[in-house]
Formats: structure tokens, C-alpha cells, sequence
């Protein structure tokens, strides 16, 4: 039975500038990793298990993509799933995932992708608003498309089927038709754990809402949705990407948000928060008291966003402003990544590493 653990000021007030929990400023030019693209929000194939697959020997990461052109948010509005290798250090582009108009969506936002044993990925992502809409709105629905994956760049054609929806018991319908990131309800970012599905959702809260993560029963019982995980409780409308990563027998729950998201805005910083218990249902215990696990450095406060915690706990985001919000200022390639020393319910970040 899932216990729902409350996210709360308490914990917020625990938060400090600390090095354990501080990134390093990404200083420098930063070379696009898909010239002419925008990059962000990328995961890495994984096996049943949560290990990082393999194949051929190199893996293979999908990310959100749109042409590096006009505002930076406008990204968001045309996003497409990329495929990417990653081969000795280098990104290699292998093109759009699905072929054009295949997925139920006006555009496709963030998820995770599992290897099966057959040897098909199944492709778990958000299909946001609807194939051939006007205008772009912000329904949500949580879409499996099952694939062969190869090596040609030509997109794969596989089926899609939305196969869980947000529910009035739990948690608030994602239908929006006007908004923008962070001003909208959420029922996104599915995450593969262990056949069980975490996503990204809203709950009501007076005449509002706040972020909370659903958690669905199992893939062979048709993922059926329970309780939340977490709540937000008050302080927070909007996390994203949920995952969990095992170590040490511990369940570990990351996901991340902006400062801006918080209530009221600005109580803690842009960053990667995580979670910790001895069982998939909890309860869960806040990282480091507070739950911060990784902080943007207060010079640099919107330098990376979008963290994922792999299962060798390296952690991968994307740059994104280091400066105002605007096209001179954004990144929109891959961040130099990170990696976390998880020793029960504290952390560090260990020295950055490179990728090339």
C-alpha cells in the first residue's frame, strides 16, 4: 500500500549553500552536441532492471529536440524525440525517433525508454496536445510506443497507445488549453521502474494545484493508478521527471523543479531534489533533511535543469540559461555531467566529469 509522503516548508527551511549539494558554474563556450538544434531533457535506454543498456557496445539516448531558432521557450511547442548515440565520448545524431504525424501529439515531451527481453524498446513519453490541432495546447496523455531500434537515422514506426490517464480520485486532469511551462497542470514525464510507471502530476489545492508524483501499479495488473507518492505539500506546483534509482537495497527518488515554481517563487533554488526509502511505497525520507541533492550555483541560477540520475549515479541535464532568459544566453546542448555519492540519506557531488 503506498504511503504518501509530504513534501513541506519544514524541509525547505533546511536548505543551505552547501558544496556537497552546490554544482560547479559551467563556465566557457559550450559546443552544440546537435548543431542547429535545441537539446534538452534527455534519458538513456535502460534494461528491465534500471541498468544502462547497451548496444553494440555504446548506448543509445533519446532527448527532446526543435531547431535552435527564436525564443528558447518556444522550443517547447514543436518538440520532437531525438535518437542519439553515445560512442567513446561523442553524441552522434541518428534523427527523429518516430516518422512525422505518427504520434498522437501536436509534439512529443519528456519520458524513458526500456529495452525488453525480445529486444524491442518500449518508448514510455508525453504525447502533448493533439496531432493536427490549430494551435498548440496542453493536454497530456502518457503514451508506450513499441519499437526496433537500429542504427539507420531513419525515424522507426511503431504502435502508440495511452495507456494510463490522470483521474479525478487522485490527481487533476492534465487539459489545459492555454498556458505555458510552469503555468499549467502536469500528467507527463513517465519514468519505468521496475514495471510500474512514475509520472509527473498535479493535485488540487484550494484554487490551485501543486506538483505530486503518481505512481501506477503494475504494467501486468494495466497500470492502474495509486495514491501519490509525493506531494508538494503547499509549497510547490510543478515536479518534473520523477525516477527512482536503487542502491545499497535503498530506493532513491529524484526529480527536479525551478525556483519560480515554488510558493511563493524563489524559497529554494532551481535544482535536483531526491528522496530516499527502504521500499518502492515508502514512506520517504527528505536527502541531506532538506531533499536538495544538486543546486544550481547562485551565480549561474538557471545554468542546468532537466536531471536524471543514471543507475552508475551519473547524472546528466542540459544547459540552459546562464544569463537573462533569452537566445544569446541559452545552452540547449548537454550539460558536463555530474555523479553522486549516495550514502544513505546524504549526498554529494563528486567532481564533474566529461563526456568528450
Amino acid at each position: 500500500m503506498t504511503t504518501t509522503t509530504r513534501w513541506t516548508r519544514r524541509h525547505l527551511d533546511l536548505i543551505t549553500e552547501d558544496p556537497a549539494t552546490t554544482a560547479p558554474p559551467i563556465l566557457g563556450p559550450a559546443e552544440a552536441a546537435l548543431p542547429g538544434l535545441d537539446l534538452w531533457d534527455m534519458w538513456a535506454i535502460q534494461d528491465e532492471d534500471g541498468t544502462t543498456a547497451l548496444f553494440d557496445g555504446r548506448e543509445l539516448w533519446m532527448g527532446l529536440t526543435a531547431p535552435a531558432l527564436g525564443h528558447p521557450e518556444d522550443r517547447h511547442d514543436v518538440a520532437r524525440i531525438r535518437l542519439l548515440a553515445l560512442d567513446a565520448g561523442k553524441w552522434i545524431d541518428l534523427g527523429n525517433l518516430f516518422p512525422d504525424e505518427e504520434s498522437p501529439g501536436s509534439r512529443e515531451w519528456s519520458g524513458t525508454a526500456i529495452r525488453r527481453p525480445d529486444g524491442t524498446v518500449s518508448v514510455f513519453y508525453t504525447a502533448t496536445g493533439h496531432r493536427g490541432e490549430p494551435r498548440p495546447t496542453f493536454v497530456q496523455r502518457v503514451i508506450e510506443a513499441r519499437l526496433p531500434l537500429g542504427n539507420s537515422r531513419q525515424p522507426r514506426s511503431g504502435s502508440h497507445r495511452e495507456i494510463v490517464r490522470s483521474d479525478s480520485e487522485f490527481y487533476l486532469p492534465a487539459d489545459d488549453l492555454e498556458g505555458g511551462p510552469g503555468n499549467i497542470r502536469a500528467f507527463r514525464d513517465p519514468a519505468w521502474f521496475r514495471g510500474h510507471l512514475l509520472i509527473a502530476a498535479s493535485i488540487p489545492w484550494g484554487d490551485r494545484h501543486m506538483g505530486a508524483i503518481a505512481l501506477t501499479g503494475p504494467e501486468s495488473e494495466g497500470w492502474p493508478l495509486r495514491p501519490p507518492l509525493l506531494i508538494a505539500d503547499g509549497i510547490n506546483r510543478e515536479i518534473e521527471r520523477p525516477h527512482i534509482v536503487t542502491h545499497n537495497n535503498l530506493h532513491y527518488l529524484f526529480f527536479c523543479t525551478h525556483h519560480q515554481s515554488f510558493e511563493p517563487p524563489d524559497t529554494a533554488p532551481t535544482g535536483l531534489y531526491g528522496f530516499v526509502s527502504t521500499t518502492l511505497d515508502g514512506p520517504y525520507e527528505p536527502l541531506n533533511g532538506s531533499g536538495l541533492v544538486i543546486a544550481n550555483p547562485a551565480t549561474q541560477p538557471d545554468q542546468a535543469y532537466a536531471w536524471m540520475v543514471l543507475d552508475d549515479l551519473r547524472v546528466v541535464s542540459f544547459l540552459d540559461y546562464r544569463g537573462p532568459a533569452d537566445r544569446t544566453h541559452f545552452g540547449g546542448t548537454v550539460a558536463p555531467l555530474l555523479k553522486l555519492h549516495l550514502e544513505g540519506n546524504r549526498t554529494h557531488i563528486e567532481p564533474a566529469i566529461g563526456i568528450s
